[in-house]
């Protein structure tokens, strides 16, 4: 019997220390993403390889205290080409992806997804929806977003995404409004969290490299870098911010609409109160009952959600990020070309 009383106690110590370590675990904030090598060049060859047409796919690891590890993936299913899927179906196949990778002994742990963009139109409804129905079972997940027409341009063209914890409460209890967010402090900028992404390779995958690695004599790919190909990527940016500023344009009109309605509205509900207040003292005056003062017919309306507000004015502040950038490359180019032309 004291066996058992030792082994129960011991279990129970177990559990406790199981808990307080998930606890621990949980309430240390991820600040690092290291991703394998391979896992960048798998999900660049599926994003290039489908374009025009956007992709997603899943992503395994492991969580190590606020270091996330992401060691595979593997492409979803291109529902453009397969028409007729269900959500059951794309289930039934990531669940049968998972337990083939566990069966080859490849970790399947999942850690968050990666999707292709165009021109970083990424920040979307659909994303901070898709980070919800994440957030239901994995409480510390990420989005790695790829942008091809970014990479083109000499860039890594890798984002990875988290949404921020305060945000993601407001949005979680239905309070993304004007008069919560301004209570909270919550700005369009506490919305996405971009975490510093490390890639790491194996010993034989950097030696390999370091084998192919040339001599650092200019070959043709050094001069392509001086190729002007941003003039049609800049036009593109300023369209789309232009596009995006319109909708911003849209979204305000319809706040000045709701202030509009509400303040008639709340304007109708004061005469009528007041209305029955007089209607009352008379017939107080006349020894009646009073009537009621709550109107049946008023109810307050609903502020509309900034939800839209904030994605649009991030998609904003990212294309003007992207065309100063673009310009200041052409710029430097020119700079260097023209002391190429000098000499």
């Amino acid at each position: 019997d004291d066996d058992d009383d030792d082994g129960s106690i011991i279990m129970a110590g177990l559990n406790f220390a199981a808990s307080i370590g998930k606890k621990a675990k949980e309430d240390i904030p991820v600040t690092n993403v290291q991703v394998e090598g391979i896992v960048v060049a798998k999900i660049i060859k599926h994003c290039k390889e489908c374009l025009p047409n956007f992709v997603t796919g899943q992503l395994l690891g492991l969580d190590i205290g606020s270091t996330l590890e992401i060691t595979y993936s593997f492409p979803f299913p291109n529902k453009v080409e397969e028409a007729g899927g269900d959500e059951d179906e794309d289930a039934s196949y990531q669940l049968e992806m998972m337990r083939c990778l566990r069966e080859v002994n490849v970790d399947n742990n999942t850690v968050g997804w990666y999707q292709s963009t165009f021109v970083g139109s990424y920040q979307t409804l659909e994303l901070v929806e898709t980070f919800m129905s994440y957030q239901e079972s994995i409480k510390r997940c990420v989005c790695i977003v790829y942008d091809p027409q970014e990479a083109a341009q000499g860039s890594f063209g890798l984002k990875v995404l988290k949404l921020k914890e305060k945000f993601l409460n407001l949005f979680k209890e239905g309070k993304v409004t004007a008069t919560t967010l301004n209570q909270e402090g919550v700005t369009s900028k506490d919305m996405f969290q971009e975490l510093p992404i490390t890639v790491t390779n194996s010993s034989l995958v950097s030696a390999m490299f370091n084998v192919l690695q040339s001599d650092g004599q200019a070959d043709q790919g050094t001069f392509d870098r001086l190729t002007f190909v941003e003039p049609d990527l800049l036009e593109r940016n300023l369209e789309f911010m232009m596009e995006s500023v319109d909708e911003y344009h849209g979204k305000i009109y319809q706040v000045s609409q709701y202030h509009r309605m509400s303040a008639r509205h709340e304007l109708q509900h004061q005469q009528w109160l007041q209305k029955r207040k007089q209607e009352n003292a008379a017939r107080r005056a006349a020894g009646e009952d009073p009537l009621t003062e709550e109107d049946p017919n008023y109810t307050p309306l609903t502020e509309p959600s900034r939800m839209e507000s904030f994605l649009i004015s991030n998609q904003t502040t990212n294309f003007s990020e992207k065309v100063v950038t673009l310009g200041g490359q052409a710029l430097q180019k020119l700079c260097i070309v023209e002391s190429l032309y000098q000499k």
